[in-house]
């Protein structure tokens, strides 16, 4: 099953989306996938290890300890690279509500209309709520409450820590990292598609 998956990314991805030298994503080099995540509970383990496999697999993916340095300024970076890039990937996890720079992420991926693939990481969906904590105006609560209803409410995946199969589980959101990326491809050459064809018709 592992291998099923894996290899089906790889094909997806050698003859459709076609390698390229792997970039690192910066302000200035569009991401492919922009990695929303709670540090504290997941930059040394899941959104780490999803970076280093997205990297190998020649995708540009964004995670603020890898793509950004000391001296840098937070929105001035996250922000243009969450409207840059192609898929969010939300990991949800126990103690991510309690951060604004998480929810704000998530907030911004959703009103820029991006693609957003939630991993459910030792929490459920049910679990996950905006708590006011007094730091948070109503408008900012709403807003983050808004997004992350609309992101539980997104077909995702699952994963336990302690239990689940590491390999199986890289290896699955990677696949469905790819199948997202040819199908905002497919959909992106139609739309050119269809513009250049009313651009003929309107000239004629």
């Amino acid at each position: 099953m592992q291998l099923r998956f894996y290899s089906s990314a790889r094909h997806l991805y050698r003859n459709i989306l076609k390698p390229r030298t792997p970039i690192p994503a910066t302000a200035k080099t569009p991401c492919d996938i922009f990695i929303n995540h709670r540090g504290t509970d997941t930059k040394k383990t899941i959104a780490g290890l999803l970076d280093d496999h997205f990297f190998r697999m020649g995708l540009r993916p964004f995670l603020d300890s890898k793509n950004m340095k000391p001296g840098d300024r937070l929105f001035e970076k996250i922000d243009p690279a969450i409207r840059g890039c192609k898929i969010g990937v939300a990991i949800f996890s126990p103690n991510y509500c309690d951060s604004y720079f998480c929810l704000h992420e998530l907030a911004l991926l959703i009103e820029s209309k991006k693609r957003v693939i939630p991993i459910f990481c030792d929490v459920k969906p049910s679990q996950l709520q905006v708590v006011d904590y007094g730091t948070s105006s109503a408008e900012q609560l709403e807003r983050f409450s808004w997004a992350l209803e609309e992101a539980k409410y997104t077909v995702g995946l699952t994963f336990d820590t302690l239990t689940g199969d590491w390999s199986h589980f890289l290896n699955t959101a990677t696949d469905a990292v790819i199948k997202n990326l040819v199908e905002l491809e497919a959909e992106n050459s139609c739309k050119k598609s269809t513009y250049i064809v009313q651009a003929r018709r309107e000239r004629g």
